[in-house]
């Protein structure tokens, strides 16, 4: 182990992966090390033993829930944009090759008690039971100026500067009720509260309309695809990417110390009496805990159910979203759905998360209006882990830290991160102009 690396990267979480395999890709000669003998990390994928002896405590999951081998849940589960930045991401680096993906049946929104789709185009918009006659005609012609707007063409801006204007004012310009305003800011733009509304317009716009591409993408009910046997097979699937670019992966190496020189720029790492060498370390917070400070808590319920949620006419993968407002809270709720459907359960087993940022001190009841939404369960776990962010200066010591993964069910924050990361990393941004047929096996299926 005592060769130069340019970049030791410690941790398989998906961050982590996928900045070792962008590395890997640009030429530099990375080290991946864990401490774990297994990938993923934090955003690790269990099955049913390993779930049990991390939550019960005991080896022996109930025989009526299936075989173990047939489960893979997720630790942090979340969907991806069909179009979005992490999809662009993934082709860029060729990974999408060891993945097979599958659209996502249902995308839905919490409103005044009940759950409805949410419409994405003008003409689901005049369908929708989310909203009475006038007010539907009052969004369709706002989705039809969004569809239109084309950043580069002043004349579909008609008039408006939205990266000036905010995006409270382009909303009162079409007078939308508060109602709907929240399922467009939160399900369709996926902001995670509501400081959105006093920022620019643009960013808004712009969300909607990825939202609104990626539904068209696959013809489905959602924006969303994601990987058949669930989100375990990125990190697999970059483990075997970096190979082939001359990356080298080490699982079960304990103790990775962080070493520094005198100037307090790292120099190494040293794991079981040996060190490598290397200019910059890439981590998740758990290998620089003087590095990082916490920013709160994330909350989670995992539920093994025998049917698919209500009222989301049986779709077998959904996320519905919660608003804050909704709910009397400071940030959004999140349901995640799967199923047999995308190989993560047994046959006739479906598995239902439940997520938020823990506002409250008793955090597994502030879940309450998400589990509702469930009926049945077969089995409930819960989850709660604490958030950190990076305070350290990466110029100052060539250390560059991910932050924590947040309570949202799709991946837009996580790889904005990511891309932030790699830019400070590298100097350069990564060109996610790339051919989105190559993530298109879920076609197939």
């Amino acid at each position: 182990m005592d060769e130069e690396y340019d970049v030791i990267v410690l941790g398989t979480g998906l961050k982590e992966c996928i900045l070792s395999g962008l590395l890997s890709v640009d030429g530099l000669k990375v080290l991946h090390m864990d401490r774990n003998d297994y990938y993923g990390g934090d955003s690790t994928s269990l099955n049913l033993n390993q779930l049990w002896k991390r939550f019960r405590g005991e080896d022996k999951p109930p025989a009526h829930l299936g075989a173990s081998r047939d489960y893979n849940v997720d630790m942090v589960p979340k969907f991806m944009m069909a179009n979005g930045t992490l999809v662009r991401t993934l082709i860029h680096t060729d990974v999408t090759k060891y993945l097979s993906f599958k659209a996502v049946d249902g995308s839905y929104v919490f409103s005044k008690g009940k759950i409805h789709k949410v419409p994405a185009t003008d003409m689901e918009a005049l369908k929708s039971p989310l909203m009475g006659l006038f007010e539907k005609r009052r969004a369709r012609n706002f989705f039809i100026y969004v569809q239109d707007y084309n950043e580069a063409d002043p004349k579909t801006h008609q008039g408006l500067d939205l990266t000036t204007m905010t995006t409270r004012e382009l909303i009162a310009k079409y007078g939308l009720s508060d109602d709907t305003v929240d399922f467009i800011g939160h399900a369709l733009a996926l902001h995670r509260d509501d400081r959105y509304l006093n920022e620019p317009a643009i960013d808004t716009v712009n969300r909607m309309k990825l939202y609104a591409e990626s539904l068209a993408r696959f013809q489905g009910g959602s924006p969303y695809i994601y990987p058949l046997y669930g989100l375990g097979e990125l990190p697999q699937g970059f483990a075997r990417l970096s190979a082939v670019y001359g990356g080298t992966y080490m699982l079960n190496k304990p103790d990775c110390k962080v070493e520094f020189d005198m100037e307090g720029k790292v120099c190494g790492v040293t794991s079981e009496g040996e060190t490598a060498k290397c200019k910059k370390v890439v981590c998740d917070p758990s290998y620089l805990p003087n590095k990082v400070r916490k920013i709160g808590r994330v909350v989670r319920a995992i539920a093994i159910m025998s049917h698919p949620i209500g009222n989301t006419n049986d779709s077998h993968s959904v996320q519905i979203i919660l608003p804050q407002k909704q709910l009397g809270r400071k940030s959004d709720m999140y349901v995640f759905g799967c199923s047999y459907t995308h190989n993560v359960a047994p046959k006739g087993k479906f598995i239902a998360f439940v997520s938020a940022e823990a506002e409250t001190d008793n955090p597994e009841s502030e879940l309450k209006p998400g589990i509702d939404l469930l009926g049945p369960v077969d089995e409930l776990f819960f989850d709660i882990y604490d958030r950190y962010e990076p305070v350290n200066e990466p110029s100052l010591d060539n250390c560059f830290v991910s932050t924590s993964y947040d309570a949202t069910t799709h991946f837009e924050t996580t790889v904005t991160d990511v891309l932030n990361m790699y830019t400070l990393i590298t100097g350069k941004t990564v060109d996610l102009s790339v051919d989105l047929s190559a993530a298109s096996a879920a076609e197939e299926y």
